[in-house]
């Protein structure tokens, strides 16, 4: 690829990527609109046309590192695995 078409290449993947944060973006915010007017209802779950909306709390338990960590550090670093991963990013 020359440099001319990977520049292109950066410049439009740079673009999308703006792109689906505005979408992102607005989508977070008719989200919220949606559970604010849900609220307002008093309602955790609503049918609209051929859709049921939900809006439901959601327990869950999660471990908790950071303070296992503290109190059984040797333990910890017995159970710690590493990983590499490769990160794309534009700036």
């Amino acid at each position: 690829m020359s440099t001319i078409e990977l520049t292109s290449k950066v410049r439009a993947t740079r673009e999308l990527q703006h792109l689906v944060d505005e979408a992102n973006a607005e989508m977070e915010a008719h989200k919220d609109e949606i559970k604010a007017h849900m609220a307002n209802q008093g309602t955790e779950e609503i049918t609209v046309d051929v859709f049921k909306v939900r809006y439901t709390p959601v327990t869950s338990k999660r471990f908790d590192t950071t303070g296992f960590k503290a109190t059984h550090a040797e333990l910890y670093g017995q159970y710690c695995k590493e990983s590499t991963t490769r990160r794309f990013s534009v700036a």
